[in-house]
């Protein structure tokens, strides 16, 4: 993974083998990308280097990360919940993502046509993040599986280390289960994340 901001842009995050080589997604979008690179950085923004991205930072928090895929690139808010988005641009990253949270671009021309609406976007962040404003707590307490509910029955160990787990954490073995079909899938999943449990790790990580 990069550490340098100048990296990003010239060879990509580093954390996929397409690093620096043409299919890199942040090769593709390069000229898009620093286009948003501009707009932070008229807006006062810090930029910095977060897991892999530019990350731009106000008042000691965290405002937006900037990302790229082969279909689109991106600008992604943290603390979405507060933001009003009048003009409706924001969209949800993906069904399990509880706020729209993201500007999405298909078209480099996209970001110069929105620049204006952008800034403003960046800007209410900006305040909240000044006022050390955060989006109130929400309960999302998700209905265990019942392949899940069995095993944990079945297994003290398995059930004390889930039991340790952070909500976030849980939550995401809760949604990876709900996404099989079929009970003796979620049954296998089980078995093969008990080790990544016991070690207190969330599903998707390593």
């Amino acid at each position: 993974m990069i550490t340098e901001i100048e990296d990003f842009f010239a060879k990509g995050c580093g954390r996929c083998d397409r690093f620096d080589t043409a299919a890199c997604s942040a090769r593709r979008w390069h000229d898009g990308l620093l286009g948003l690179r501009r707009v932070c950085l008229d807006a006062g923004l810090e930029e910095t280097v977060k897991w892999g991205h530019p990350c731009y930072t106000h008042a000691d928090r965290n405002i937006v990360v900037l990302g790229a895929f082969r279909a689109d690139f991106r600008m992604s808010f943290f603390n979405a919940a507060l933001m009003t988005d009048p003009e409706g641009v924001l969209t949800r990253q993906g069904p399990n993502t509880r706020h729209p949270d993201m500007i999405r671009f298909t078209e480099t021309a996209q970001v110069a046509r929105h620049a204006d609406t952008i800034l403003a976007y960046l800007r209410e962040a900006m305040g909240y993040a000044a006022a050390g404003l955060r989006p109130p707590k929400e309960d999302s307490v998700l209905p265990l599986p019942a392949e899940l509910s069995e095993a944990l029955d079945a297994d003290p160990e398995l059930s004390a280390a889930f039991s340790a787990l952070t909500p976030g954490r849980q939550k995401s073995y809760v949604i990876n289960l709900n996404g099989a079909k079929q009970a003796a899938t979620r049954t296998r999943r089980i078995h093969k994340f008990r080790d990544r449990i016991i070690a207190g790790k969330g599903a998707q990580e390593r």
